[in-house]
């Protein structure tokens, strides 16, 4: 029987095309390092003196970013909030299924798409050269961010769902705000959930690096141990910031599959 099995060359057996490619790849990939220059002030002294200094953190500076790290967990759940509540009634306009106008939609949706173009970073230095420095430009970055990313999950997910209960109620003589508010809020409730929790770990990340713009939060705390050359403290910062986004994280993640 093993005789009438059809024999792979030897190409095939090895997997040459896979290895070739892969290596290529690597080839290109140092090329393109090369040509543009990348990593050339790199230096492996400074990175491992980085790393000495780091590995013997100074925990007497835990109680003074106790509070800094509060105030980026407050920057992320209230951008979160407001971006996520002041999506509902956009995504509404966005999809298909609710507004027939193809006008409406394809202008929502653009003026959507250009808010979702500015990442976290350029939102917070544009608030801190408009309202000034503090956790409320940090919070209104946030909540755009969070406006645009909840806005086109949320806009799919109520274009996804059962139309049966939108034409019973349109049968029964229900307007529109009544239409929304008993046959489509129920199918997408859970999802937005899931959406508000997705977006609120993303934020938290970012919070924490928007303190560099004066944004507030624990990164202005971080920038300023690197400044003076404090890696001691630099390290109770970074395990700090990595222990509040793994609770975050794991909180969300379980509220999520809940909710799945």
């Amino acid at each position: 029987m093993m005789e009438n099995l059809p024999k792979r060359s030897f190409a095939q057996e090895w997997h040459l095309v896979g290895f070739g490619l892969f290596i290529l790849f690597i080839l290109l990939t140092l090329m393109s390092g090369m040509m543009t220059g990348a990593g050339q002030n790199f230096s492996w002294d400074q990175f491992f003196d980085l790393w000495v200094k780091m590995s013997n953190p100074d925990w007497s500076y835990l109680p003074a970013i106790m509070s800094p790290i509060a105030q980026t967990i407050q920057m992320a759940l209230v951008g979160t909030l407001i971006g996520g509540v002041a999506a509902i009634p956009v995504s509404l306009l966005a999809a298909g299924n609710i507004v027939k106008n193809p006008y409406v939609r394809g202008l929502v949706r653009f003026l959507m798409n250009l808010t979702r173009s500015l990442p976290e970073m350029l939102l917070a230095a544009l608030f801190v050269a408009v309202v000034g420095i503090g956790a409320f430009s940090g919070v209104c970055a946030l909540a755009v961010f969070s406006f645009g990313m909840v806005f086109k999950l949320l806009y799919e997910a109520i274009e996804t769902i059962d139309e049966g209960p939108l034409d019973a109620m349109k049968a029964a003589g229900a307007n529109s705000i009544q239409i929304i508010v008993f046959a489509v809020f129920p199918q997408v409730f859970n999802q937005f959930l899931s959406f508000f929790l997705y977006t609120l770990e993303i934020n938290v990340r970012a919070s924490t690096v928007l303190g560099y713009l004066g944004a507030g939060g624990i990164g202005l705390y971080l920038n300023t141990t690197l400044e003076m050359f404090r890696y001691d403290r630099t390290a109770v910062v970074i395990l700090s910031i990595l222990v509040v986004v793994v609770i975050v994280d794991t909180i969300s993640n379980q509220l999520r599959e809940a909710l799945a």
